[in-house]
């Protein structure tokens, strides 16, 4: 017990301190994973909205598709990446593996299928007289899903930040595929893992209140979202039986 105390001592020491070893981590954990959250957002948010506001063929299998991915092991993502990023691979030319590039990209893959399959299901979720009454006001098919999607807004933001939370604690991918290099490629997770190991538990302690501190903002953010999102719809369908 007294281990774990003095190393919370500590571990508070080199975050209010801002040590400098602290510090550089969680700020490449914050450019690796907002980078693979921009990328994910910028495939995944007009697949979920091209999903949920268009029928074509095969629609339902790719939702499936989607939805499948979303318990995607990123252990296998990282092997999978790891094979196509080597040398002896076919993206080996890049010369990206052991990168934060890597790991942007490995994140990225993780975070897709959140982004699109929430996204796609809140813009689903709107109620389908919106669509009729921008018909009946005249407007075109872009005007309407531009309105639609701006009524899923809220969903939208959530699954964004639902993503991030899961790519700010992610661990297996970026270890296989960064390879947890000082300076270059340690984040949080892998540095927690390594200090761990070595049992320095003042600096895995720091990271993981921060850690902790983010997922805790993030739930709450979300949540305090998710309940403005009922509280609108509620007065949405007010509004439309009143019509």
């Amino acid at each position: 017990m007294e281990t774990i105390f003095n190393s919370l001592i500590k571990a508070f020491y080199l975050i209010v301190t801002l040590d400098k070893s602290f510090t550089e981590i969680v700020v490449l954990s914050f450019k690796v994973s907002g980078g693979a959250l921009i990328l994910a957002s910028l495939i995944g948010l007009p697949l979920g909205a091209f999903m949920a506001l268009r029928n074509f063929p095969l629609r339902n299998t790719l939702f499936a598709i989607v939805n499948a991915l979303l318990g995607l092991p990123p252990v296998l993502v990282g092997l999978l990446l790891y094979l196509f990023l080597s040398r002896r691979g076919p993206l080996g030319f890049l010369s990206i593996l052991y990168t934060p590039y890597a790991m942007v990209i490995a994140q990225s893959i993780l975070a897709f299928p959140h982004i699109c399959a929430i996204s796609a299901s809140a813009i689903r979720g709107v109620n389908p007289n919106l669509r009729l009454l921008c018909k009946t006001l005249g407007a075109t098919e872009f005007q309407t899903a531009l309105t639609i999607i701006r009524e899923a807004r809220f969903g939208i933001i959530t699954a964004v930040m639902a993503a991030f939370g899961r790519v700010i604690s992610e661990v297996g991918a970026i270890l296989i595929v960064g390879g947890n290099i000082l300076g270059v490629t340690r984040v949080m997770t892998t540095a927690i893992v390594l200090e761990t190991d070595k049992g320095d538990f003042e600096l895995a302690l720091a990271l993981g209140i921060v850690l902790l501190s983010v997922s805790l903002v993030i739930n709450t953010l979300v949540i305090k979202i998710q309940s403005r999102y009922v509280h609108l719809s509620q007065s949405e369908r007010g509004f439309f039986s009143v019509r």
